[in-house]
């Protein structure tokens, strides 16, 4: 049975934060509001937990998992940017864009795309993400909650805990999620292109 938190969008409660946070911490599967409507995410590196978010989305190993970053400090840890490619990202964060980078050797091969060796990073504009971040002092590893059968993310977290009570171990509630993704943006040597149009414009990115 997965746990249920209603948790203030504006001002989200410390506790329940701090429990959220332990699931994380203990291998726990949590489905959690973003800018860009809900996702499913554990503790960076986590094997089983990942896992299990593959299961439930049905994903394959070219998938590229994200890395939800509380802000831009942390991405050079995990990325390969240049100045251009930081100004770039710098000028759409926080908001609604992954951006697919390379990754650095401090990204567990299981997260990185098989072939091409990235990494997705964000830096999501929503309160209790945020506080999640804060809290763990560490990116969360993260995917769209887009089940198997549809093409839009889930969006009503009542559905969500009907739908995944066995298989997540905290839904958040935080609202009515959007049905929009994130837009995609991929930097192959060092030059954006969009992979996928969702809530952020794409148009800073396209010629």
């Amino acid at each position: 049975m997965s746990q249920f938190f209603h948790i203030h969008p504006d001002n989200p409660q410390k506790r329940l934060i701090g429990q959220a946070c332990d699931i994380i911490r203990k291998g726990g599967l949590i489905v959690y509001p973003t800018d860009s409507g809900y996702a499913i995410g554990c503790h960076i590196g986590d094997k089983n937990a990942m896992d299990r978010i593959r299961r439930i989305r049905d994903l394959d190993s070219d998938h590229n998992f994200t890395l939800v970053c509380r802000d831009l400090s942390e991405l050079s840890a995990y990325a390969k940017v240049n100045n251009s490619v930081y100004r770039a990202i710098k000028a759409h964060t926080p908001g609604a864009y992954t951006f697919v980078l390379p990754a650095t050797k401090e990204v567990p091969k299981r997260l990185q795309h098989a072939k091409r060796k990235t990494i997705g990073l964000r830096i999501p504009d929503n309160e209790i993400t945020l506080a999640l971040l804060e809290e763990l002092n560490e990116p969360l590893m993260s995917s769209t909650l887009i089940m198997p059968d549809e093409e839009l993310p889930m969006t009503d977290p009542e559905e969500i805990v009907e739908r995944l009570n066995k298989h997540v171990d905290l839904v958040i509630d935080g609202g009515y999620g959007t049905n929009e993704p994130t837009t995609v943006i991929e930097f192959i040597d060092d030059m954006p292109e969009v992979m996928r149009v969702g809530l952020g414009d794409p148009s800073h990115f396209q010629d």
